[in-house]
């Protein structure tokens, strides 16, 4: 089985609501899909959304970085000799995740296809049925406390709340959606890194004070800011998670090395794929350092490639891939299926996907 082709499209999936961060607003998904062929006529699926603030990565850029640059190293290679092409994938250019963790995808999905394996027993096969969070987006406290109340509605216990634009404002937030979702609703914080140091110690300590309970709270500061990040881990009893200052293992095993964080939110995007993503996980694990498996407002095939690797990893122990639950439409045929608040892992071989309803391919003029 060898890559003889790798085509770039796009498909355009309007959202249920509106998706607002302290960094962006999105009202319509668009995710790169890329197919790369073998000789023998199989197609390993990948994704890449474009996350400009986060991870830099354009739909322009990751095109052209998947045609020009890191698809023709590729092209001719065995899926037999995964890691050989996963290297090659890394160290073809720097950064460049997004495309990077795309075609990562794409040579696991046909790693599994080819040995008629689906892809989460290939990462350990621990559990079929992993249990995700949904996002509450950014917003005024009564229109945050009607969303997370149909959330609990459709059978989410987890709720992920958008904070970090008002440090006053946030605490209203998050007082308003436990008095309403009551004691036994696990929500989590993720500010985007809105606040600075001191900032996210004195709002965290008065949500403490008023006891809010929150299991968590993702990048209260900016990425750059590491310093900041274990100031406020060592000055709040609330676990802190990083998440933007978290991409490579490279990034992880200094934020591990100065016990800068609590917890660690995996993103394929970020990373760059399985591979590395795989490499965090074990680096946290043998700190005694749990994870979260996280996404970017991807399709369902970075949601299923993100789950198979949750759903064999015993370092994974949290999930924040709502992506496709947030989507009005699925054009993705095959992949994980929602129960409620659970993401079933398809049998299938592979991620299990047969098809893209939609997809056009990516112009490059």
């Amino acid at each position: 089985m060898k890559i003889t082709d790798i085509r770039v499209g796009i498909v355009r999936i309007p959202l249920k609501t509106p998706f607002v961060t302290a960094l962006r607003r999105v009202d319509m998904a668009e995710d790169l899909v890329v197919k790369v062929i073998t000789d023998d006529g199989h197609t390993g699926w990948g994704n890449a959304p474009a996350t400009v603030v986060i991870t830099g990565d354009s739909h322009a850029s990751v095109a052209s970085a998947i045609k020009d640059t890191i698809g023709p190293q590729i092209l001719g290679m065995d899926i037999d000799d995964r890691e050989a092409i996963l290297q090659r994938i890394q160290h073809s250019m720097v950064h460049n995740t997004s495309a990077k963790a795309a075609l990562d995808i794409a040579v696991h999905d046909l790693f599994g296809q080819k040995y008629r394996l689906p892809l989460y027993r290939f990462f350990g096969g621990l559990r079929q049925r992993i249990t995700s969070d949904l996002t509450i987006s950014l917003g005024e406290p009564e229109q945050m406390v009607q969303d997370a109340q149909k959330a609990i509605q459709a059978g989410y216990t987890n709720l992920k709340l958008k904070v970090g634009v008002d440090a006053a404002l946030d605490i209203r937030r998050v007082r308003a959606i436990r008095q309403a979702a009551g004691p036994h609703i696990a929500i989590r914080l993720d500010a985007n890194q809105g606040w600075k140091p001191k900032e996210a110690v004195r709002t965290i300590r008065r949500m403490e004070d008023a006891g809010l309970n929150i299991e968590s709270i993702e990048q209260p500061v900016a990425a750059s800011d590491t310093e900041g990040l274990k100031f406020v881990t060592d000055h709040v009893d609330t676990p802190i998670m990083a998440d933007e200052s978290a991409f490579s293992p490279g990034d992880v095993f200094h934020l591990l090395a100065i016990r800068a964080c609590d917890l660690i939110n995996i993103k394929l995007m970020k990373a760059g794929g399985l591979g590395p993503a795989s490499q965090i996980a074990s680096m946290a694990q043998a700190s005694g350092i749990d994870c979260m498996m996280g996404c970017m407002l991807e399709s369902k095939i970075g949601i299923t490639a993100a789950a198979s690797l949750s759903a064999g990893n015993p370092a994974i122990a949290i999930n924040d891939l709502d992506a496709a639950d947030l989507m009005a439409d699925d054009p993705i045929i095959g992949g994980i299926s929602y129960d409620r608040n659970e993401l079933i892992l398809p049998q299938a071989p592979g991620l299990g996907i047969t098809d893209v309803a939609g997809w056009q391919e990516w112009d490059y003029r």
